[in-house]
């Protein structure tokens, strides 16, 4: 793992030579939505980029981490499918219903059966390369949906420029973010984490929480400012120093958001006596966004380290699956 985390940046790289040699065809479709399937590791690129396009986009992206799809889908929508292996059982059923309802599909995968079915009925699909975690291919997932997206023309290329654009960022930067990851599992260790950012920066954040998941073996949550003001923010009369809030800051937070991160940070700290206040660098969302992402990859592999576990292990989650093959 810890070779997966160097290689995120010549990742980004890679991905982008991938998608320059893809051959994605365009449709005379006029799309009324895109929806995005994938779940964990797979699914969390879909996530972030719906938060990079939102303000860009011109119609609806919804992202599925389900078996299902919404009744609004037909033959007026694009539906990506992206699942690392190939074979996540959620996301291949999802394609099985898209297809039956004529949607327009577009694959994501290493191989697997989401490789056969879109091979099998001549959808586009982007092999990427396997054989890792799928939380460890981050960056082939966010540049693969993003230049689909471009094709079709729902997008421009300026998000994915701005991924290239932050290879440079995280490399020159690669000595602090070391420093910060230490930091910040220094700060977790034997505490509750609790991950607070505004809301566009949601998916970051899950992300965050996923990673502190399956890397550290750990529980944590998040929230979102200036949601959790509204409801979270009252249950920390109850909060003692058991928690270890960590506030994600960014230099374009809307100035309320900015200004109720500061009330809202002076709040907690009253009750739990030290936060963690993660300031992303960058001059983009993207860029803030990968920054981040890097930083906490980091204080994954470090805080695994404090807590002595095994950071490939998802033995549970392979238990889960073979009870579920006897379903």
């Amino acid at each position: 793992m810890k070779s997966l985390i160097v290689a995120f940046p010549q990742n980004i790289v890679d991905a982008l030579e991938i998608a320059s040699k893809s051959n994605i065809g365009t449709t005379d479709k006029s799309f009324r939505n895109v929806v995005l399937c994938g779940l964990g590791g797979s699914g969390i690129g879909a996530k972030i980029v719906a938060n990079w396009i939102q303000n860009e986009i011109k119609i609806p992206v919804v992202c599925l981490s389900e078996y299902s799809l919404p009744a609004f889908v037909d033959e007026n929508s694009l539906v990506i499918g992206s699942s690392y292996s190939g074979n996540t059982e959620e996301t291949t059923l999802s394609m099985l219903e898209a297809q039956k309802r004529g949607a327009h599909i577009v694959g994501i995968t290493s191989g697997g059966q989401l490789a056969k079915f879109c091979e099998e009925n001549k959808y586009d699909c982007i092999l990427v390369p396997g054989g890792n975690p799928p939380r460890s291919a981050l960056a082939f997932s966010l540049v693969q949906l993003l230049h689909i997206l471009s094709v079709h023309q729902l997008i421009g290329t300026k998000t994915l420029e701005e991924m290239r654009s932050s290879v440079d960022l995280l490399n020159n930067e690669i000595d602090e973010i070391h420093a910060i990851g230490k930091a910040l599992a220094a700060h977790l260790f034997q505490k509750v984490g609790i991950l607070y950012a505004e809301t566009k920066y949601e998916a970051i954040a899950v992300r965050a929480r996923q990673q502190f998941n399956e890397n550290s073996k750990y529980l944590c949550w998040h929230h979102v400012i200036p949601e959790m003001n509204h409801n979270e923010l009252v249950g920390w009369s109850g909060g003692d120093n058991r928690f270890a809030p960590v506030f994600f800051y960014t230099n374009d937070q809307h100035p309320r958001n900015s200004k109720r991160f500061e009330i809202t940070q002076k709040a907690v700290e009253k009750k739990c006596g030290k936060t963690f206040t993660l300031h992303a660098k960058g001059n983009s969302f993207v860029e803030q966004s990968l920054y981040l992402t890097h930083v906490v990859d980091w204080a994954s592999y470090y805080l695994c380290e404090l807590n002595g576990a095994d950071i490939i292990d998802i033995e549970i989650i392979d238990y889960l699956k073979g009870e579920l093959a006897k379903f």
